[in-house]
């Protein structure tokens, strides 16, 4: 079974070693998994959402496997909650969608998301710029708009 992306993570934290890491996120290459470390890592793009952790969603504790959806599907709507993503859509459609997004997802995914967005993801997970430059050479930083 695939893993997702919050225990691709989780997976390579734990590895001991920086060519251990590279490894375990080479083997679990996804454009979702990439689309997440742009978040966290690309200075560029600015957040549409008010800043901070504290989000006001009911967590999906469903068992992983039932009753949510997957960040590998959920990933490509990121660019909406960055500024010139879906710059059309109001601030407060945004933070609905947001909100949504979070339920929807398993809880350790939606925690995946909020540090992304918050570009605090290298915080809780011991996965550096340069270990994931590293590991996907052709990232390309930036979220391009769909608008």
């Amino acid at each position: 079974m695939k893993l997702m992306i919050s225990e691709v993570l989780q997976k390579a934290h734990n590895a001991k070693t920086k060519a251990a890491k590279i490894k375990i996120l080479k083997e679990n290459n996804t454009p979702a998994l990439r689309m997440i470390f742009v978040a966290n890592f690309d200075d560029s793009l600015t957040s549409r959402l008010p800043p901070g952790e504290d989000i006001p969603y009911r967590k999906n504790e469903a068992p992983i496997g039932t009753e949510h959806t997957l960040l590998e599907k959920e990933a490509s709507k990121l660019y909406y909650y960055f500024k010139g993503g879906a710059d059309n859509i109001s601030s407060m459609k945004i933070e609905n969608m947001f909100i949504r997004l979070l339920e929807g997802l398993h809880e350790t995914e939606a925690e995946v998301v909020v540090k992304a967005i918050n570009k605090t993801l290298h915080k809780k997970y011991r996965i550096t710029k340069a270990v994931v430059t590293e590991a996907f050479p052709s990232i390309k930083w930036g979220i391009r708009s769909r608008d």
